[in-house]
Formats: C-alpha cells, structure tokens, sequence
C-alpha cells in the first residue's frame, strides 16, 4: 500500500497532478484544495489513496493525492456513504474546504452540502447521518482550526484559465460545451478570480 509520494512536481491542473518521484511520474487525482495547497511549489508530498475501479472498459488503478492526512481521511469516509464515489468525494471537497465539510456535518447542513453537483437531500442527509459521530471520534473536527476561503490570489486572468477550469471539470466528467458556457459566464463577472475558484464556483452551477 501506498502511504504518500514525495517527489517534484512536473505538471498540474486543478484535477491532477504528476508527481515524479525515484525516475517514475505518477499522476494523482486531486482536489481544489490540494491544487491550492501545492501550487507553485517544486517539491511536493501528497498522501496517497489507491482505487481500484473494476466493471467496464475503463478497468484501471488510480491514485488519489491529498495535501493533509485531513483531508485524505475526509475522503476515504464520504466514500463509505452509500452513493458518494469517489469522483463525488473529490468534488464535495473542491467545493468546500475539510472545515467547512466537517463543519456541515457536525451541525447537520444539509442546504450546503447540497449544493454540491449531484448531491442531493437524501444524500446530503445520509452524509450527516452516517458520519457525523465518526468525525467527532476521529479528531479530525478538532485538528482543522484553520479559517475558510484563503485560497492563493491569481492575477491576469485569460483564455489559459478558462481553459484550465474547462479542462479540470471535464475531467470530473461534466460536458466540455455547457461547462465552457459557466465558466464563461463567471470570468465575465470576475475576470480575476483564479481557476480553482473559478472550478469550485462552476460546480455550484452546472445543471
């Protein structure tokens, strides 16, 4: 089992990130958190979660890289709830940061956590359901005393951004036309907001 991966960063999007560590690149699926957390840094280490996905033409090994134990605890806990895979998990945490989530859960926000794309009442209601007591026990609600919303500042916004947050929701597996129209939209109205809150704003959004 793989713990974490330590290495340089050699390439980055807000849905991935190519770690080469001893000669080999893995790339890691990651989330907008962690896209802030290690942007414009060299070398990096992320805590690592391996998926096995089965069933299809798509049958393969993926990596998933946290910045923070935290927050690769988050995941690997949405993943348990009947419903969230873990491309939802991912999304759920490029939407909100670990304290806000863990914040939701704990009081029982079912109207934030379903703003998330494709997450519902129910499934709101069965995230809160199921892992509020393990969010007190684990201690992660304790560890997170960092505030909301401090992502890294991105100035001079363009094309190359749009296409970047396009590029990273596709990933997630969003259409590229509908999506380009969203993102499109909010550049318009914030042509200096940087690309991972671009992305975080556009999962609001989409239909």
């Amino acid at each position: 089992m793989i713990e974490y991966i330590k290495g340089e960063l050699t390439d980055l999007t807000p849905a991935m990130a190519v770690v080469e560590a001893a000669g080999v690149g893995y790339g890691l699926g990651i989330s907008l958190i962690t896209y802030s957390a290690i942007q414009g840094k060299k070398d990096i280490k992320l805590y690592v979660h391996e998926q096995l996905v089965t069933g299809g033409r798509d049958d393969g090994f993926t990596l998933f890289g946290f910045a923070t134990r935290q927050e690769r605890d988050l995941y690997r806990m949405l993943i348990t709830v009947s419903g969230i895979g873990g491309n939802t998990a991912r999304m759920i945490l490029s939407a909100m940061s670990p304290s806000e989530l863990c914040n939701a859960i704990a009081t029982g926000d079912v109207r934030l956590l379903k703003s998330v794309k494709g997450i519902g009442p129910k499934a709101a209601q069965r995230i809160i359901l199921e892992l509020k007591d393990k969010i007190v026990s684990s201690g992660i609600a304790d560890e997170l005393h960092v505030p909301a919303g401090s992502g890294n500042q991105v100035a001079g916004i363009n094309k190359e951004v749009r296409d970047e947050a396009v590029g990273a929701l596709t990933m997630l597996g969003f259409s590229p036309a509908p999506t380009a129209k969203v993102v499109n939209e909010i550049l318009k109205d914030n042509p200096d907001m940087p690309v991972e809150m671009v992305v975080k704003q556009a999962l609001k959004m989409i239909k």
